[in-house]
């Protein structure tokens, strides 16, 4: 059996669909690999300082509150999540090419902004075509979406050799290859069936007039919402001055490059054995304790820890994101009604990788240069609050649809009735 067809699965996680969909994640994240540790390093090379480098990064977080749900909504009016994809995978590329030629604060914030908006749009709309994969094909998530997180760690050790040579301007040229390549991969994504696009279109009818409200109508949604954003915001410190902080600490760009590696690897690990997980943990089980890691993970961080304890916290990203990535998505596939999972999906992106991501790294770029690494107490508290609406979510998900098929809301009125593990 080949490393391909085991890491995809048997049957019809190998189809074409999941082949597909593994290698838009495999381009995708390679651009992600890149942008995430060292778009900031590339800041700080062209003169922008801690709060204007913030700035660029948390903007978009905000401004994707309008922006993701629109992409979601016009995918879902379009019938075709594919062509909007294309659409933002060229854009992307067009504004990475800008990026090389802008000079001044000014025009690198608005070509920056607009780069990662149209970056960061792909992946919640890729994500919903993954989700209606496992639901109609029978796919296995966690081996489609392991490939984005291999070329991860290429990108980061990659990006941290190159960085070390070159500089950190070479960074703006390793995002332009990953650019390219997402283009192509975002071509290479299966064209939507003519016939199932009329059937579905009542259904989009119905789901736009109705499930955004039922979802935030639910306390159990709300919870969860809750929980994701804070675990996920958390993050926002790591990923905006983590490097940085490294590098000040007096760790060489290539050793940078390698820490994320193991972050990564670890997740890996994690998506590739995914089916057994998730035989033995419920969704929320896998939210609470990506929570309560991240409280351990950023706890630990603001003690400016050395290389010997940063490899271990590193090891913790398998629960920090993937556990809390993998609950996440396992809770919207099996608490949402399918005609509430495209609104499910853009909520969650919008909240957990947009809003709080945005708050917690602007408070972060504000303190950076007074605290240092002391800065991470902020992610702590954040996450800990995470853990909070993870533990209730636990607690008052019974593992059934936030609603029936006949659109009525499902009681969650007797707190002590036993609840399955989930």
């Amino acid at each position: 059996m080949s490393a391909l067809t085991y890491f995809l699965g048997s049957g019809p996680t190998a189809s074409p669909l999941g082949l597909r969909i593994a290698l838009f994640f495999a381009a995708l994240f390679l651009a992600y690999g890149v942008v995430v540790p060292y778009f900031p390093v590339w800041l700080d090379a062209r003169g922008l300082d801690p709060l204007q480098i913030s700035t660029v990064v948390s903007a978009p977080l905000f401004i994707r509150l309008l922006v993701t749900p629109s992409m979601g909504l016009l995918a879902d009016r379009l019938g075709n999540y594919r062509l909007v994809i294309m659409a933002l995978a060229w854009v992307a590329l067009g504004l990475v090419v800008a990026l090389g030629f802008a000079s001044g604060y000014g025009a690198i914030l608005i070509l920056g902004v607009a780069f990662l908006l149209a970056n960061g749009t792909m992946l919640p709309l890729i994500e919903t075509i993954a989700v209606r994969g496992v639901r109609t094909e029978g796919l296995d998530y966690g081996r489609m979406r392991l490939w984005g997180s291999i070329t991860f760690i290429v990108a980061n050790v990659v990006g941290g050799l190159a960085i070390e040579a070159l500089g950190g301007g070479s960074a703006l040229w390793l995002i332009l290859f990953s650019a390219t390549l997402t283009v192509a991969a975002a071509h290479a994504l299966r064209p939507p069936d003519p016939a199932a696009r009329l059937e579905a279109a009542p259904a989009r009818v119905h789901w736009r007039a109705s499930s955004p409200a039922r979802l935030l109508g639910s306390r159990l949604f709300i919870l969860f919402l809750i929980a994701m954003g804070c675990t996920h915001g958390a993050h926002a410190t790591f990923y905006t001055f983590g490097a940085l902080h490294w590098q000040a600490q007096g760790l060489p760009a290539a050793w940078v490059g390698v820490l994320w590696a193991i972050g990564v690897m670890a997740e890996v690990v994690l998506f590739a054995f995914s089916a057994p997980v998730v035989r033995r943990f419920g969704p929320a089980q896998l939210i609470v304790a990506g929570a309560g890691a991240s409280v351990v993970r950023w706890g630990a961080m603001a003690f400016d820890p050395p290389l010997a304890v940063l490899i271990p916290l590193q090891v913790l990203h398998a629960l920090t994101y993937g556990a809390a990535h993998l609950g996440a998505i396992l809770f919207i596939t099996r608490a949402v009604p399918h005609m509430g999972m495209g609104s499910a999906q853009a909520f969650y992106a919008t909240i957990a990788a947009g809003l709080m991501l945005g708050i917690v790294g602007l408070i972060s770029g504000a303190l950076f240069e007074t605290l240092g690494g002391a800065v991470f107490v902020v992610p702590t508290l954040v996450a800990a609050v995470g853990c909070g609406a993870g533990v209730m979510l636990l607690r008052g998900w019974d593992g059934q649809p936030l609603w029936g098929d006949d659109g009525a809301a499902r009681s969650t009125a007797n707190p002590t009735a036993p609840v399955p593990a989930g």
